[in-house]
């Protein structure tokens, strides 16, 4: 059986201090309010993406231990297909938000990716960071993320997959650090010289996007926020949905922009997804369509039988 997305990026078990009023510095205590536990990383793209009506598979392997069963449980009740093989331990992230912020500290074992992995899942679309893109199966449309890590190894060029991505959806924290450029729309045109179009989202500043040597901005939307924890990953999600939908480039962006404006208004990324009727509503107040692979289907659903 064949999915709309398959999603390659490790699996988190965040664990959330809520309504910390400062980080604790060195040698230092706090208390936060509460103590949440919820899916991250790969889990927060493969979660956004099934709110949104996709079907979804989170291909990178999940732990055997307590924490893989919890994200297990919690997956599986989102409707995502997992896959057959397993790892010994789960990775693990220490999110603290505080002001709008938030400071995070990750275990994460070897997890190492195989092709064979998202094969299974026969995806029409792939979300693959940088370091894993080899790993996209033939024939799948290709999204392409990075993170981190991908920006410390790849400062001096891209890999040659990102050629065939629809799309490398990146921060412009990643997007500077990998082009040493001044600022965030240089940082896209000189990306774009390898992918077809780049993608740099810009937290409520909102986003750009270069493709064809077109430089295209959308501004954000003003929300306050409680955990910006996950907002780039549904930032993805909800990209790849209205891409994969047939929105054009600007809509695109737009949707994406809103869906991460949503989620941050919450404790935890699993928490902040909306679904896609409050997403549909939310970009009917402010003027947006929705794309046109969706739009028909819901229109077939409300029409009295």
């Amino acid at each position: 059986m064949s999915v709309d997305v398959a999603c390659g990026e490790p699996a988190f078990l965040d664990l959330t201090f809520a309504g910390l009023d400062a980080l604790p510095g060195a040698g230092e205590e706090r208390f936060a309010r509460d103590l949440l536990r919820s899916p991250g990383g790969g889990a927060t793209i493969a979660v956004g993406a099934a709110r949104l009506g996709l079907s979804v598979a989170l291909a990178s392997p999940l732990g055997r231990d307590a924490d893989g069963a919890a994200l297990r449980a919690a997956l599986e009740a989102e409707g995502i297909r997992l896959n057959s093989r397993t790892v010994a331990r789960t990775a693990v992230t220490a999110v603290m938000p505080v002001a709008g912020e938030r400071a995070m500290a990750s275990f994460q074992p070897d997890l190492a990716l195989r092709a064979a992995d998202l094969e299974e899942h026969h995806p029409r679309a792939a979300i693959l960071s940088l370091t894993r893109i080899g790993c996209a199966p033939a024939g799948a449309d290709l999204y392409a993320i990075a993170g981190d890590e991908d920006a410390r190894l790849y400062g001096d060029g891209l890999p040659l997959g990102v050629s065939a991505a629809r799309a490398l959806v990146l921060n412009a924290r990643e997007a500077l650090a990998l082009t040493g450029a001044s600022d965030v729309a240089a940082a896209a045109r000189i990306l774009a010289a390898d992918a077809a179009r780049v993608v740099v989202t810009c937290g409520r500043n909102g986003a750009v996007s270069v493709q064809g040597g077109e430089l295209l901005e959308v501004p954000g939307f003003a929300v306050e926020a409680v955990d910006t924890t996950g907002a780039g990953d549904l930032f993805t999600a909800a990209f790849t949905w209205a891409d994969l939908g047939g929105a054009p480039p600007r809509d695109c962006l737009a949707w994406a922009c809103l869906y991460a404006a949503l989620s941050v208004r919450v404790s935890t990324a699993m928490a902040g997804a909306a679904s896609i009727d409050v997403l549909a509503e939310a970009g009917a107040q402010r003027g947006l369509a929705l794309p046109a692979r969706y739009s028909s289907v819901q229109h077939e659903e409300e029409t009295p039988q």
